[in-house]
């Protein structure tokens, strides 16, 4: 069993209070088997309310993935991402630093990466105007290559709001 987290971080510009829109959202990841190191061959798709159930046992967990290489059957289930949280679900982003998105209870496979895609919420940070926007990362979009961002104009507070430099890593703990 290994524990992972995703940490993201964000350039904010005139935004705060950054998350994915709902419970529905899809976190999407590119995994491997620790058994024999096989890839996924691809993006693989896993929401907070994703329930699949593991063979041979009574559990379930919110990703169930059988290698095609090693045959062995792998999973991973949300947790919260602190010891301060009840909840799977990621605490808004505020920044300007690594922030613990979202973690997992990884058994059999690893999350080698992180994709950027859905539809997020934030906040003006001076006037609290609610704002919604779709990201959609590199992959999904066609390998365009630009840069996953989000730009706006907050009326309320007079000025460009913006997120930008998204970055994430995965880290055990």
């Amino acid at each position: 069993m290994v524990k992972l987290r995703v940490m993201i971080s964000m350039e904010l510009e005139g935004v705060t209070d950054v998350r994915p829109a709902d419970d529905e959202f899809e976190y999407l990841f590119n995994i491997v088997c620790t058994s024999c190191r096989e890839e996924h061959p691809k993006i693989v798709s896993i929401g907070l309310k994703d329930e699949a159930e593991i063979s041979g046992s009574r559990g379930t967990a919110s990703f169930v993935w059988r290698c095609g290489n090693c045959k062995k059957e792998h999973s991973a289930s949300f947790i919260p991402p602190s010891p301060t949280l009840k909840s799977p679900s990621p605490p808004p982003y505020t920044g300007p630093s690594w922030s613990t998105f979202i973690a997992l209870d990884c058994r059999g496979l690893e999350i080698t990466g992180y994709h950027f895609s859905g539809r997020w919420v934030c906040k003006g940070a001076e006037s609290g105007t609610p704002f919604e926007f779709e990201l959609e990362s590199e992959e999904g979009g066609g390998g365009r290559g630009e840069e996953v961002r989000w730009d706006d104009y907050d009326e309320k507070a007079g000025e460009a709001v913006g997120v930008s430099e998204l970055k994430s890593k995965i880290e055990r703990f």
